[in-house]
């Protein structure tokens, strides 16, 4: 009989530790990051980091300490790097462009953006990127370094990391005050790199792998930068982009005064901002373009790993400058960095039932059968590769037609960063720092477009997660709580307790790094506070810019009374109504400091921590086995001996887990295009995998057996002639009672013949 009790308590016990795990994966996937995906359609019509004083502009930090077991970052010792050697009488600045890989993992991660189960890599469309610039005064003394990488959002593990490393190397030289790292937002990227609970979860566990790629990938782009340096000129210009974005939540913004809106003619804001770098000979060495728009044309069904709409701009803008190079290289950087994207969707036709084809309930998402399953956001084309396209590349051509339309950006640099602590404060009197800081620490999400909870839902989470306090409920009305993650610590907090908020001047453009995703009306809004600010305090026709996604991620920013309305990005503002007025007093006084030349006064923030032992990917590491008889890359169905252009060129491989080619760097691309050259008897690469025209797919079996697949979209532009595909990858073995082993292969097609007709 006892033996019998105790089996069943532990088969209960067993029994009840699944359910909590499986229910709070399920409460999370009500909720997380982005909805691209499901989004409604009614279309009207430069950082600051507080530290001490330098004279370019400022830095200060304000310190404090945290618990939640985390671990302050102790930087190596310092081996200062020394820098090239600067030409100082010259009217301008010093810049310099550098670019590099920042992929991780293309297969066995989850995909990070929709936080849809099931949607991890399967493959690669394009590569990402870092893309630096670095701009100094003549004499050198001072500098910024703004980062626009092809990822879904900086996390703060990430910025760490980054500045830890450039400190080890290049001493005080690049700083947590004039470095900005901004996310493009790309919702086709691999996860895996937060150290916050909610996003661990989400990436189904931490991927040192991939963490360690996208640091190496953004330190060497601002290395390369930094090498690159030498004088030149900073213009600015600016100019609207039509036909090619949409507020995703139009009713929201119609809780916006009806004073405000109508001051605006439409409900998106379309102005494109850039900065073109030129060298004193007039040649052009890259541009940063921010503008409002959520890239997700690739939808939540999509499994390659790729840039989105906003990468395919740098990609064209880049291959017209770099006549000659393959994707990824020559010297010429163009960033399409994120703005307020909160509620701007570039599926310009709206949503629409997939089922019947007919437009969403505009305020629920929803349709009247299947329910928000069923309600899908439509991009411009006949599929999200097209539309990709389409949307991409009108970006492009506005941005190529805007530099040639510019004015000089003169002035001095300057920068300040404020880190805001996990501290008390007051409530009841408006959005002070302290009351921010305290919506900060106490945040919530709630997936849902309502104002009241589901008894079902909050039973389950009363029992698994204990209740969210009275303090909290109150502090974020009218929002039902689902998850209040400002109160959950286990195993490390499930939220940021420390955000930076950052603003760089270059001339007249005032960068302001946001740490999140702000609606239209709450850019607006902070736009015209700075820029209010920096006149009162003599510093007239400041340009503000938003560059989203920067240093931290803390999902949305809505207005107040966008908020009211709680629709997802309201439900997902996580700091509470008055969010945006906190942010607003903050970014105003880092305006004042820089206008008054008081940087130096602001007290130094708090270090953010660097937590160990985070969960693990939950996607275990297993030997790659090729079948009996068979080898690493050997063809499995051969390409066709001829195509014609427009058509597809496919070949069939045996294939092993390219994750592994994210630990093991042998080769640089899965796949290459080659031509063969009469004249010299050789084959020269026409596309790798950076190439929009080519796509690699892996499917994966079962016991470690996978095939690869690799496309080659032939394009108008191809040469006849004959050409032939190659595969590279790596494969995971391990041999008894020794540790696992990457070992590289490659492979290479028949030879096959492209003819025009």
């Amino acid at each position: 009989m006892a033996k019998h009790t105790l089996s069943t308590l532990e088969a209960f016990l067993i029994f009840l530790l699944v359910m909590m795990t499986a229910v709070t994966v399920a409460l999370l996937s009500l909720l997380f990051i982005t909805s691209g995906t499901i989004e409604n359609h009614k279309d009207s019509g430069f950082p600051v980091t507080q530290s001490p004083p330098a004279t370019l502009g400022s830095t200060a930090t304000q310190g404090s300490t945290l618990t939640h077991g985390s671990t302050a970052t102790q930087g190596p010792p310092v081996t200062t790097t020394p820098e090239p050697p600067l030409f100082q009488n010259f009217s301008g600045y010093h810049i310099g462009v550098g670019r590099a890989d920042c992929t991780g993992q293309v297969a066995d991660i989850s995909l990070m953006g929709y936080s849809k189960t099931g949607q991890n890599a399967r493959g690669i469309l394009t590569r990402l990127y870092s893309r630096a610039f670095i701009m100094a005064e003549p004499d050198g003394s001072n500098r910024v370094a703004f980062v626009s990488i092809d990822i879904g959002m900086v996390s703060q593990r990430l910025r760490l990391e980054v500045l830890n490393r450039l400190q080890s190397k290049y001493g005080s030289l690049y700083r947590q005050d004039n470095v900005i790292l901004s996310g493009t937002h790309t919702h086709s990227g691999p996860g895996g790199y937060f150290q916050y609970t909610v996003f661990v979860i989400a990436s189904e566990g931490f991927s040192n792998r991939t963490f360690e790629y996208m640091v190496t990938g953004i330190v060497k782009s601002i290395e390369m930068a930094h090498k690159n340096m030498k004088p030149g000129k900073i213009f600015i210009n600016k100019g609207n982009v039509e036909g090619v974005q949409i507020n995703r939540s139009p009713s929201s913004y119609l809780w916006n005064p009806p004073s405000e809106r109508a001051r605006y003619s439409s409900n998106t804001d379309k102005e494109m901002i850039i900065l073109k770098m030129v060298d004193l000979n007039g040649v052009d060495l890259g541009l940063i373009s921010w503008f409002a728009i959520h890239p997700v044309s690739m939808n939540n069904t999509n499994h390659l790993v790729n840039s989105d709409n906003m990468g395919y701009a740098s990609y064209l803008f880049e291959q017209e400058k770099n006549k000659g190079y393959l994707p990824g290289q020559g010297p010429y950087v163009a960033a399409f960095a994120s703005s307020n994207l909160g509620d701007v969707s570039p599926n310009i036709l709206g949503p629409h039932c997939v089922n019947t084809g007919d437009s969403c309930d505009n305020v629920n998402s929803s349709c009247p059968i299947g329910g928000s399953s069923m309600c899908i956001a439509m991009g411009p084309g006949h599929d999200m590769f097209n539309s990709t396209q389409i949307i991409g590349g009108i970006i492009y051509q506005r941005a190529k037609l805007f530099c040639f339309r510019q004015q000089a950006c003169v002035g001095f640099l300057g920068t300040v960063c404020l880190g805001l602590p996990g501290a008390d404060g007051t409530t009841g009197r408006g959005p002070s720092v302290g009351e921010y800081v305290q919506r900060h620490r106490l945040a919530q999400l709630h997936p849902h477009r309502t104002t009241v909870g589901d008894p079902f839902w909050d039973t389950l989470r009363d029992q698994l997660l204990g209740k969210p306090s009275e303090e909290i409920k109150r502090c974020h009305k009218p929002k039902p709580i689902l998850l209040h993650t400002g109160e959950l610590t286990k195993p490390h907090p499930w939220h940021p307790d420390i955000v930076d908020v950052q603003m760089i001047t270059v001339g007249s453009l005032a960068i302001i790094a946001i740490p999140g995703e702000f609606t239209t009306m709450s850019g607006r809004r902070l736009r015209e506070a700075v820029q209010a600010e920096f006149a009162t305090y003599g510093m007239q026709n400041m340009t503000a810019v938003i560059s989203g996604l920067c240093n931290v991620y803390t999902h949305y920013i809505t207005t107040f009374e966008e908020y009211q309305a709680q629709r997802y990005e309201a439900a997902s503002t996580i700091y509470g109504p008055h969010t945006l007025s906190a942010y607003i007093q903050l970014f105003r006084a880092l305006a004042k400091a820089i206008a008054t030349d008081a940087v130096a006064n602001l007290s130094r923030g708090p270090e953010p921590p660097y937590f160990k032992q985070l969960i693990a990917s939950l996607i275990p590491n297993i030997v790659d086995r090729a079948p009996l008889g068979r080898n690493f890359g050997d063809v499995l169905q051969p390409a066709k001996p001829t195509y014609r252009v427009g058509e597809v060129a496919e070949v069939i491989f045996v294939g092993a887990n390219p994750k592994n080619s994210a630990e093991n760097q042998t080769h640089q691309t899965f796949l290459t295009v080659e031509k063969y050259e009469a004249t010299s008897a050789t084959w020269r690469i026409v596309h790798n995998d950076a190439s929009w025209e080519t796509r690699f797919y892996w499917h994966k079996g079962l016991l470690g057996h996978s095939n690869a697949t690799i496309q080659w979209h032939i394009p108008g532009t191809a040469q006849p002639g004959i050409y032939r595909m190659r595969y590279f990858g790596h494969h995971r073995k391990q041999d008894f009672l020794k540790p696992a082993v990457i070992l590289p292969f490659e492979s290479t097609s028949s030879a096959f013949e492209v003819v025009t007709s």
